[in-house]
């Protein structure tokens, strides 16, 4: 069951307003889609971030009194990631298919970690087409069967029943590889010498010692 969240209609508008609205605990949002006009409301911050912890994204809105399904379309944070500063509500129908995007997590210890082979994934979220009614919380892909050198696309990805994949199913989600030991000292090496500093007027001193040397010798 969807959560139910309380909204109003939002007069203040703009940076001002938006502040304001934050400051009573509430925070501004704007609904919208179905050929309907869109419509800017206020939300308590608390049931909103309840919401989202919980993993929610169908809700059912009680804008004035008027319920209807809306699907968490974004939602804008403060430079920390902590507070939720603004969201974007957009109108759906419970039988509709809907564009997403979705975590991927993996899950297990690859095979190839016994000799040696390090896990790297490469792509964390992903676009599928569902319907409103299946959308996943997120993807769990089991990778303990990965040897060395495996590798797995977005086309390996086991997605809900019925969902359809929009990202592309030839970019790579994870690899096993071992890093060589001789690899890894070459580029310690490297950075050793990068990091000594060049001495200034050294190669000059080289120069006039050569210099009069070949003086003596005359």
């Amino acid at each position: 069951m969807a959560a139910v969240l309380k909204a109003t209609r939002r007069t203040q508008i703009g940076t001002r307003g938006a502040k304001k609205i934050r400051q009573t605990g509430s925070i501004p949002g704007i609904v919208y889609g179905h050929g309907q006009e869109p419509v800017p409301i206020t939300l308590s911050e608390h049931e909103m971030e309840l919401a989202i912890l919980h993993g929610e994204r169908v809700l059912e809105l009680d804008l004035d009194g008027q319920v209807e399904n809306v699907l968490i379309k974004e939602v804008q944070y403060d430079t920390f990631g902590h507070e939720v500063l603004h969201v974007d509500l957009a109108r759906v129908s419970l039988d509709e298919r809907v564009e997403v995007t979705v975590h991927v997590v993996l899950r297990g210890t690859p095979a190839g970690a016994a000799e040696g082979g390090v896990l790297n994934q490469v792509t964390s979220d992903i676009e599928i087409e569902c319907l409103v009614t299946s959308i996943p919380e997120e993807i769990v892909v089991p990778v303990g069967a990965m040897k060395v050198d495996d590798m797995l696309h977005l086309k390996d990805i086991p997605l809900p029943e019925g969902a359809t994949l929009l990202s592309d199913p030839d970019a790579v989600l994870c690899t096993v590889t071992v890093v060589a030991e001789e690899e890894v000292a070459a580029e310690a090496v490297e950075g050793e010498e990068a990091a000594e500093p060049e001495v200034i007027g050294e190669k000059k001193e080289e120069e006039a010692e050569e210099g009069a040397e070949e003086g003596e010798k005359k």
